[in-house]
């Protein structure tokens, strides 16, 4: 995967080597495997702070970022085992994201936002990168702007705040055959800004939630599939954040309900488990058009005792090197 990469940069050193060993194994453990016209894997994964990138394999006290080579190789590695990944944070600096390319190769592509300005949207882009061989785009990429009807519904202060970093939706297509055409999906991936409280995220997201549905029902017609993903930033499972989510009918797969979406998630306290991150469709119910992708299932993965394991960092210092969220994933069937 990283063949060009390193000779660019010069290989890893042998213990990183070792590591990114251990990092596969454990991915191929709890990731599907690929499978050519069966399966499509899709993620979310809010990276943090995913900009800039320093050069080398160890990272010396006066280093800035923190994030290095040995940092980028694992991010790599995980993005790499899916179709299709959506990621928040993406800085104005895009440094991280083109060196991840370049280790994933020439066959994955990309499509990203230009930053969004100003102070609330905190330097940030919305990006996809996919691996061409198995997913490609199907021509629509595009923001989300709510019509003017709704904006009495969400108030005008509300939309100038929560909408600094605006979701944005693109089209893909996986598989087809002679005997089966391709599955059509678009991708809508937002990161909801964080607010002073809960409350101020409310409007927000039941006004995504209205538009989705909306949206659902106009594409259904042309036979594609809409799946919500990204940081949502709702605390917990039936708050009034996730109440507004899946006002309209979204629903999170029952596999995500009880997964961490961080590394600051404690096993002993799941009530207090941070619930941000998502991945959600219509399910036919109440009158909303269903996925004709059959979900087999979905889950998350925990880098954190495998990424950077030898280096022995605490939480917080392993969560400006490869990320604070884990990544969520969902693997759907293509042969129905």
């Amino acid at each position: 995967m990283a063949e060009a990469f390193d000779r660019i940069l010069g290989s890893p050193p042998e213990e990183v080597e070792r590591e990114l060993v251990r990092l596969r194994e454990e991915l191929d453990g709890e990731v599907p495997v690929k499978s050519v016209d069966r399966n499509l894997l899709v993620a979310t994964w809010n990276l943090r702070c995913f900009g800039d990138l320093t050069e080398n394999w160890v990272v010396s006290e006066s280093d800035v970022p923190k994030r290095n080579l040995h940092a980028l190789r694992c991010i790599a590695e995980i993005v790499s085992r899916f179709d299709v990944v959506a990621i928040q944070e993406v800085r104005g600096n895009i440094k991280c994201l083109r060196h991840m390319l370049k280790v994933l190769g020439q066959d994955w592509g990309l499509v990203l936002t230009d930053v969004t300005r100003g102070a609330p949207g905190n330097d940030e882009r919305m990006a996809f990168v996919f691996d061409s061989r198995r997913v490609q785009m199907s021509g629509l990429a595009c923001e989300l702007v709510l019509p003017a009807e709704q904006l009495a519904n969400v108030g005008a202060d509300a939309l100038d705040k929560q909408f600094a970093r605006t979701p944005y939706a693109v089209s893909f297509r996986a598989g087809g055959s002679p005997l089966r055409k391709p599955k059509t999906f678009i991708l809508v991936t937002l990161h909801v800004l964080y607010g002073e409280d809960a409350a101020q995220r409310v409007p927000e997201l039941r006004a995504i939630a209205e538009w989705l549905a909306d949206w659902a029902r106009s594409i259904n017609a042309y036979d594609h599939n809409l799946v919500a993903l990204g940081d949502f930033n709702i605390d917990r499972k039936d708050d009034e954040l996730y109440q507004a989510f899946t006002s309209t009918g979204l629903q999170v797969p029952a596999d995500l309900h009880a997964v961490p979406r961080t590394l600051f998630s404690d096993p002993d306290k799941p009530n207090l488990a941070k619930f941000y991150d998502q991945i959600a469709w219509f399910t036919g119910e109440n009158g909303m058009p269903a996925l004709s992708m059959k979900c087999i299932r979905s889950g998350y993965f925990n880098f954190a005792d495998v990424a950077l394991s030898t280096l022995n960092l605490t939480k917080t210092q392993l969560s400006w090197r490869i990320s604070d969220h884990y990544p969520l994933w969902t693997e759907f069937s293509l042969e129905d």
